[in-house]
C-alpha cells in the first residue's frame, strides 16, 4: 500500500497517556493522528460490556493519580468526566473482625484506637510524614528529569532545582527521604504500628502491581506512589469515574477531537518506520504507510525498543538496557456480575466501609506468603484482593438491583512453573479468589452471574502490556527519575531523532496519571520550538 497522507505527529496506542499527549500536541495546532491496535481507545483504562445489561472497568478500576492540572487544563469535565469519591473502605480478619476505614479522619482515628490506641496516636505521625514526602515528589511529577551526565543549560537548571528541592528538606529530612524511597514498607510501617490489621490494610497499596513482597527494598515507595493521588484536592483520596474507568479516556479521546485530532482505531501498528537516523512514520500490519515527523510510542519501553523499531537503527548498548529493564508481570484481575449486593458479615450493616475497597488479607506475613507463591511460579493460595463494588455509588453501570465487583489479585505469575496458562488453570486460579472472597461473604458465590478472570498472560494479549504489568515497568528506585526507562534517555527522547516515548515506562510513572504523557508533549514542543 501507498504512504497515506502526512500528519505533523502520530502517537501509537490510545490509552489515557496517549491521548493526554496528543491533546496538548493538538491544541498547540499539530496534526495529530492517534493509532490504536484495538477495536476501541482506552489502553488499560476502558469501560467494556462483556455480560448483557453490565458495564466493567476491565482493567484499571479506580481514579487518584490522575493529575489536577491534566483535567483542568484539557476540561475533560466539560468532556463528560466525573469522579465521585470513596467513602470508606475495610480490611476483614479470618477471626470474624474488621478494621474500617473512612474518609473523615477523627472517625478514622477511633477505628484504628479499637485496635491499638497507641496505633491511633501514631497514625497522626504517620500521615504528617507521608504528606510531607507526597509535598516533596509532587513538583517532580509534571517535570522533565534532568540528565546529571549533561552540561545543558536546561539540565543543568533541573539539576539545580531538583538539588534545592531536596535541601530545602533540612538535613534530618534529607535523611529520612533518601531512607524512606530504598526501605521495605514492612520495616517502614513496624516504626509506626503495632497492631497487625492496621500495619496489613497500610501495607496492601505497597504491592499492587508490583512483583515484590511487603519486606522487599523499595516498596515503602511504592505506597507512597499510590497514596500521592488526590480528588477535588484532597490528598490520598480515591473515587470512581462515574460509568467506569473508560469515562476518563472518552473523555480524552473527545478533548483531542474537539481539538482537530484524528483516532483510528483498529489499527495495529507493526513498525516505527526509521530512515536516516530519524523517524519517519509507521508502518500497519497490512502494509499501510502513514508519514510524520514525529512519532511518539505510548506502548512500554520493551514493546516498542524491541518489537517495533528495528535493531539497525538503536545502540546496542541501549537495547541490552532495555532488555535489562524490570517488566515482570505478577496481578491478575476478575470482573464479576452479581444479582444482588453480597453481604460481608464482619462489616457492620450499612457502613461506608462497604463502599470503597475491602481487603480480606490481616497480616503482613500473609502477604509476604502470597509472593512467596508468585516467586515459586504459582499464584497465591491465599491471594492478596482489592476488591470494590462500585455501582452502590455508581448505578450507571448495572441494572437496577445488579451489581458489578472488581477485584484486583496479587499475586498471580506471568509464567507458571508447571507450565502455560490453559483455560483450565485461569479457572483454577479464578476459583482460588471466589473461593477467598467466599469466606468472607455467605451468599456471594450464589449471586455470581458472569465472571471475567484475567491472567496477566491475558492483559499482555489484550491490553499490550509486556507481561501485563500495570505499571509499564516496576517503580523501585533504580528505575525512576533519570533512570526510568533507561539512563540517558530519561528524557522521552528515543535514541532515534524525531521519536519520543509517553507511556507510563517513562518518569513518573504508571498508574492513571498522565503526567508521562504529559511531559512528553511538553518535550516535543520544547524541540518544535513552539509554545509550551
Amino acid at each position: 500500500m501507498g504512504v497515506t497522507n502526512r500528519y505533523d505527529a502520530i502517537i501509537v496506542g490510545a490509552g489515557h497517556n496517549g491521548l493526554v499527549n496528543a491533546c496538548y500536541l493538538a491544541r498547540a495546532g499539530l496534526k495529530v493522528l492517534v493509532l490504536e491496535r484495538n477495536p476501541f481507545v482506552g489502553g488499560a483504562a476502558v469501560s467494556r460490556s462483556l455480560y448483557d445489561g453490565f458495564t466493567y472497568s476491565n482493567c484499571s478500576y479506580v481514579c487518584s493519580l490522575l493529575r489536577t492540572e491534566i483535567i483542568r487544563a484539557l476540561a475533560l469535565p466539560q468532556h463528560g468526566l466525573q469522579i465521585i469519591p470513596y467513602e470508606g473502605g475495610c480490611t476483614m480478619m479470618r477471626d470474624g473482625g474488621h478494621l474500617a476505614v473512612y474518609d473523615n479522619h477523627d472517625a478514622l482515628r477511633r477505628e484504628i484506637a479499637r485496635h491499638s490506641p497507641h496505633d491511633a496516636e501514631a497514625y497522626e505521625r504517620y500521615v504528617r510524614d507521608m504528606l510531607r514526602h507526597c509535598r516533596f515528589i509532587k513538583p517532580l511529577l509534571l517535570r522533565e528529569p534532568p540528565d546529571p551526565t549533561s552540561f545543558r543549560p536546561r539540565d543543568i537548571h533541573e539539576l539545580m532545582f531538583l538539588g534545592k528541592h531536596f535541601h530545602n528538606l533540612g538535613e534530618a529530612r534529607m535523611y529520612d527521604t533518601l531512607r524512606f524511597w530504598t526501605m521495605s514498607c514492612a520495616d517502614m510501617l513496624e516504626e509506626y504500628f503495632e497492631s497487625e490489621i492496621v500495619k496489613a490494610h497500610m501495607a496492601g497499596s505497597s504491592i499492587i502491581g508490583t512483583a515484590l513482597g511487603p519486606r522487599s527494598a523499595g516498596t515503602a515507595y511504592v505506597l507512597l506512589h499510590h497514596y500521592m493521588g488526590s480528588i477535588d484536592g484532597a490528598v490520598g483520596a480515591w473515587g470512581f469515574a462515574r460509568g467506569g474507568m473508560g469515562a476518563i479516556t472518552q473523555a480524552l479521546a473527545s478533548s483531542f477531537k474537539a481539538s482537530g485530532g484524528e483516532v483510528r482505531v483498529s489499527a495495529p501498528v507493526e513498525q516505527i518506520r526509521v530512515r536516516g537516523g530519524r523517524a519517519t512514520g509507521v508502518v500497519l500490519d497490512d502494509g499501510e504507510e502513514i508519514s510524520a515527523p514525529v512519532v511518539v510510542s505510548n506502548m512500554d519501553v520493551k514493546r516498542t525498543f524491541l518489537k517495533t523499531v528495528a535493531a539497525e537503527h538503536l545502540p546496542a548498548e541501549f537495547i541490552d538496557q532495555v532488555r535489562k529493564f524490570k517488566i515482570r508481570g505478577s496481578s491478575g484481575k476478575l470482573n464479576i456480575a452479581l444479582d444482588g449486593l453480597p453481604s460481608f458479615p464482619a462489616i457492620p450493616q450499612g457502613s461506608p466501609a462497604m463502599r470503597g475497597d475491602l481487603h480480606i488479607t490481616d497480616t503482613i506475613e500473609m502477604l509476604e506468603r502470597g509472593y512467596d507463591d508468585w516467586k515459586e511460579g504459582r499464584w497465591s493460595r491465599a491471594p492478596y484482593v482489592d476488591m470494590l463494588i462500585p455501582t452502590q455509588i455508581d448505578p450507571t453501570m448495572t441494572p437496577d438491583g445488579k451489581h458489578y465487583m472488581s477485584v484486583f489479585v496479587q499475586y498471580c505469575p506471568y509464567q507458571l512453573a508447571d507450565g502455560d496458562w490453559t483455560d483450565a488453570k485461569r479457572q483454577a486460579f479464578g476459583k482460588t479468589v471466589i473461593d477467598a472472597i467466599g469466606a468472607h461473604s455467605p451468599d456471594f458465590k450464589d449471586l455470581i452471574l458472569h465472571a471475567e478472570i484475567r491472567t496477566p498472560k491475558d492483559i499482555e494479549n489484550e491490553v499490550g502490556l509486556t507481561e501485563g504489568n500495570i505499571f509499564q515497568g516496576e517503580l523501585t528506585f533504580d528505575q525512576l527519575l533519570f533512570n526510568r526507562p533507561v539512563p540517558g534517555y530519561a528524557q522521552y527522547r528515543a535514541p532515534v531523532r524525531g521519536m519520543y516515548m509517553c507511556g507510563s515506562s517513562t518518569h513518573p510513572g504508571g498508574g492513571v496519571m498522565g503526567a508521562p504523557g504529559a511531559n512528553s508533549a511538553a518535550a516535543i514542543l520544547r524541540d518544535l520550538g513552539r509554545k509550551v
